[in-house]
């Protein structure tokens, strides 16, 4: 697993700007029919959270869509009039679809079609929080197209790779140097490769409950919010 998500993020490596890095990312997701792309580097609005608020944070890197999509009445929609995905931002997530927080059932299904004017049948996000309120975000668009669970995760995983590039190609690096233990790089290592704390505890031969102390205790010196940007923090530094 932790093959593939390199294999999606690397060429976001390879780029020297946060432009560059969003579209090589982009280009990477063409083989699973990904139609829409946008890259962002903000601050979480000190005002109320709105549509409006999340809109004047700025911060736009790079948009990939239709040529008649931005600015049309069904973008103002979803940007302006209806964005369910203001949640996800509220509860700091750092991966979700669309659907998690619009289902396709019910009130949302306006959104939908607005969504599928570009294209958009559902997408996957990606979400990295940093210091003082910083925030990158992906939404990569996909037409049509479902994913199992796998693809899903090295997807969204790539995802968090790029958002944590974003962040380091316009930011400066940490002064100090992150030292993890064995045990601590070795679990996060295993939780990229998707298992689960009961499958690390029998492959590490110790108990469930150590995993964890494992895991979040990376995970804090990492400074991330949960496992998933702590995985993506750890393979930007190359520590795995």
């Amino acid at each position: 697993m932790l093959s593939r998500i390199m294999a999606h993020a690397e060429p976001a490596f390879a780029s020297t700007t946060a432009e560059d890095a969003s579209v090589a990312y982009f280009a990477a997701m063409q083989a699973f029919g990904a139609s829409y792309l946008q890259t962002r580097l903000y601050r979480r609005p000190a005002a109320t959270l709105t549509s409006s608020s999340h809109w004047a944070a700025g911060g736009f890197i790079t948009r990939l869509a239709p040529a008649n999509w931005p600015g049309s009445p069904a973008f103002d929609y979803v940007c302006f009039e209806c964005n369910p995905l203001l949640g996800a931002i509220r509860e700091s997530r750092t991966r979700y679809r669309f659907s998690d927080f619009a289902p396709r059932s019910g009130e949302f299904g306006v959104y939908w079609e607005a969504l599928g004017e570009a294209g958009i049948d559902d997408a996957l996000c990606s979400t990295s929080y940093g210091a003082d309120g910083a925030i990158a975000s992906l939404h990569l668009g996909f037409h049509e197209r479902d994913f199992t669970a796998d693809e899903s995760f090295a997807i969204q995983m790539a995802g968090l790779v790029l958002t944590e590039r974003l962040m380091s190609l316009t930011t400066p690096p940490a002064t100090a140097t992150v030292r993890l233990t064995v045990r601590e790089r070795d679990s996060l290592a295993l939780v990229a490769e998707g298992k689960t704390d009961w499958e690390i505890s029998v492959i590490l031969g110790i108990a469930e409950a150590t995993v964890r102390f494992h895991v979040d205790n990376a995970r804090r010196k990492l400074g991330a919010v949960n496992r998933a940007q702590a995985v993506a923090r750890l393979v930007n530094q190359r520590l795995i």
